[in-house]
């Protein structure tokens, strides 16, 4: 679990609910179904029209997982830079062909399993930089598509909320004959669809996006520095020059983690 994720969105929840208790005691006139299905549905329709379902569906999951642990974060890189190294040695005393045992090691990192296959199979340098290239980059490009769409709904649910309060203000101005009682109910509705709007599109997609779009950079530059060490493997690099080379895409803390293991 990312703890400073939570910690972040309960602390703007909680900011938010103690500013309405510390201004009245009646809570529950804050609470309108009726405006959130209005921003919330209307969201969602506008972006299962804009983009193709799957994508659609792909974003809302990336909404939810902000909360968990990042899978990339500079631990990983240097463990991962280490096994580079370690490959290294690997290649020089046994060969290309010894990586075939870290192949099977990889398990589901499809993109290290790749890698490991194109020095196995004998490819020069120039060939596992150019075909590593179009995989990191054709990745890339697949998982930020969700990234947009995230921008996309938080850009559009304050929208809503602005529908909303024009419905509400509908109501209120045909409570002005004879039901005078509809208008409270369209004020309510017009000055909440606005706040749902605002709300979510700030504390829900709008940091969803962004979370999800700086985690994508992160492993881009991982899948980076990773064909980087390929790379040197199919030039027969030796240890200590992959392991500096490395080391200098690296912050200099993080590099010198890596280099006195």
């Amino acid at each position: 679990m990312s703890v400073t994720t939570v910690i972040g969105f309960l602390v703007g929840i909680a900011l938010f609910l103690g500013a309405i208790l510390i201004s009245t005691d009646n809570v529950m006139m804050f609470l309108s179904a009726s405006s959130l299905i209005m921003v919330l549905g209307g969201t969602l329709a506008n972006a299962f029209i804009s983009f193709q379902g799957p994508y659609v569906l792909q974003a809302l999951k990336n909404a939810a997982s902000i909360f968990a642990h990042a899978q990339t974060n500079e631990t990983v890189l240097v463990t991962e830079a280490k096994k580079i190294v370690e490959w290294g040695r690997v290649v020089a005393t046994q060969g290309q062909v010894a990586l075939e045992d870290q192949f099977k090691a990889q398990g589901n990192d499809a993109f290290l399993r790749y890698g490991i296959r194109l020095v196995i199979d004998g490819h020069g340098p120039d060939t596992v930089r150019d075909f590593l290239t179009n995989r990191v980059n054709s990745m890339h490009q697949r998982a930020m598509r969700p990234v947009s769409i995230l921008k996309n709904m938080a850009a559009t649910a304050p929208a809503f909320g602005m529908i909303g309060t024009l419905v509400g203000l509908v109501i209120m101005l045909d409570g002005l004959g004879a039901d005078a009682s509809k208008l409270g109910t369209g004020l309510a509705m017009a000055m909440l669809t606005t706040l749902y709007g605002v709300l979510i599109a700030r504390l829900v997609f709008q940091p969803a996006g962004d979370k999800t779009s700086q985690r994508e950079e992160i492993l881009h530059f991982r899948n980076c520095l990773m064909m980087e060490g390929f790379v040197m493997l199919a030039e027969n690099q030796t240890a200590a020059y992959i392991r500096d080379r490395i080391s200098s895409f690296l912050p200099p803390d993080v590099g010198e983690r890596m280099t006195s293991a």
